[in-house]
């Protein structure tokens, strides 16, 4: 995610941070560099222009000239400025009302069917509501399947819609239908045009006056950058839009898209499509997308999948055998489960402060998700037996295991090593203390 422009924000940034004092003269070059990185992540340039300014003034003021780190201090300033370009305050979804209407817009291709179906399993597991899809792209009958297919994978009410019904009819069954299924929150997929024109806006316009929403989404491809940017202008002035959802957000390694639009168009984004899972849409958080970009990473997150994922008594049992030194590599391959359910081990490291740059430096090494597949393959040859047990793994043992997990003996060696030393290393931090109080147990020292 915006790789691209976090690494050239992050070297000029260790510039400034050695800086014993601020001055015009010794930001200047820092502030160029800067100006263009941004925009060649085709960052709008007024939105460039207003940001400098602000981040220039600030950092020139007698408080920054007077501070004992004048250096991390416009590092900082910089961070806040780039927090309230991408909106300040994460800004929630509208649904206080039953049901509450969420229509989502935009043009073709950029993910709203998708969208509509991860959007109804966020308000169902994280805001406790009953969600119902509508399927109303009457122009393509495959998107009206695709979210219907959807719905039924992942148990959302949907709509019934037909093929070859209008957009007026389908707007005024939907309302029984969500009265009579008892919906919290109803999601309605629009139809999409290659580009803005007024037979979709007075479409989107019609269903608007039918059934007043509570929020009027648009879903924008980040990686279209300031196209997206004038797509929502458009947009906004038939519409009024009360958020963005941007899609695509993973492949995006400029950013400019995520950095200029709220500041152009006022409206605040709200959710970011990061991959094809259901679940790969995440809130939108100003300050901790900022964090990211500034390779400070994003704790707060990682915080959040852990308490998701992980369970309470499984981490605790965990905690105990590794202070016993009892942990086996059947509770090893959970540990592994869980933490692809947390993303995966890039993504987990890339929300550490500092990690993007490390990562960076380490990548003449073996990839970590290919060892990590390794390592799985190898436990999932073993028996259950030789899992809770690993010394007896004997010599024929690994060889068998090897051969059913397409790796060498060497590899089982080095794993069934690894996993002892580790064991000791866990065993002792418990004992020292560094584990008491019930932990989540962490993962072995494997790689």
């Amino acid at each position: 995610m915006f790789e691209g422009l976090s690494d050239r924000l992050t070297e000029t940034l260790k510039k400034v941070r050695g800086k014993s004092k601020i001055t015009e003269d010794n930001i200047k070059d820092s502030l160029k560099e800067i100006r263009q990185s941004l925009l060649e992540a085709d960052v709008n340039f007024k939105v460039v222009k207003s940001l400098l300014d602000r981040v220039k003034e600030k950092a020139l003021g007698a408080e920054v000239l007077k501070s004992l780190d004048p250096g991390q201090q416009f590092v900082q300033i910089f961070h806040e400025e780039l927090k309230s370009t991408l909106g300040s305050e994460k800004v929630d979804l509208d649904v206080r009302s039953k049901p509450s209407v969420l229509l989502l817009v935009g043009l073709q291709g950029v993910g709203k069917t998708t969208t509509a179906a991860k959007l109804s399993l966020y308000v169902r597991s994280k805001l406790k509501k009953k969600p119902g899809l509508v399927p109303a792209d009457i122009y393509r009958p495959a998107a009206i399947e695709q979210l219907q297919t959807l719905a039924k994978q992942n148990n959302i009410p949907v709509f019934d819609t037909q093929v070859g019904q209008g957009v007026d009819d389908i707007v005024q069954k939907a309302k029984a239908w969500a009265e009579a299924e008892m919906i919290d929150v109803v999601i309605i997929d629009t139809a999409g045009r290659l580009q803005i024109d007024d037979a979709l806006m007075s479409e989107l316009e019609n269903i608007k006056s039918s059934w007043t929403p509570n929020e009027v989404l648009l879903v924008a491809d980040a990686m279209l950058g300031q196209q997206s940017v004038e797509v929502a202008q458009g947009f906004n002035d038939r519409l009024g839009l009360t958020g963005l959802i941007l899609t695509k957000v993973d492949g995006d390694a400029r950013g400019g898209a995520a950095l200029s639009i709220k500041d152009v168009t006022g409206v605040p984004i709200k959710f970011l499509g990061v991959g094809e899972k259901a679940d790969n849409l995440e809130v939108f958080h100003p300050d901790r997308l900022a964090g990211r970009i500034l390779d400070m990473g994003d704790v707060l997150s990682l915080v959040e999948r852990a308490q998701e994922v992980i369970d309470e008594k499984e981490a605790k049992a965990s905690a105990r055998k590794i202070a016993k030194n009892q942990f086996t590599f059947e509770d090893f391959l959970k540990q592994i489960q869980m933490m692809r359910k947390m993303g995966g081990f890039e993504s987990i490291l890339k929300m550490l402060p500092g990690m993007g740059q490390a990562m960076k430096q380490m990548k003449n090494m073996a990839p970590p998700e290919k060892e990590i597949k390794k390592i799985e393959a190898i436990i999932h040859s073993m028996t259950r037996q030789e899992r809770d047990n690993h010394k007896i793994l004997n010599g024929s043992r690994r060889l068998r295991i090897a051969k059913g997990s397409g790796t060498e003996v060497k590899d089982v060696n080095k794993l069934v090593q690894r996993f002892e030393q580790s064991q000791k290393m866990m065993s002792q931090m418990m004992k020292m203390g560094m584990g008491r109080g019930g932990g989540r147990g962490g993962f072995p020292g494997m790689f």
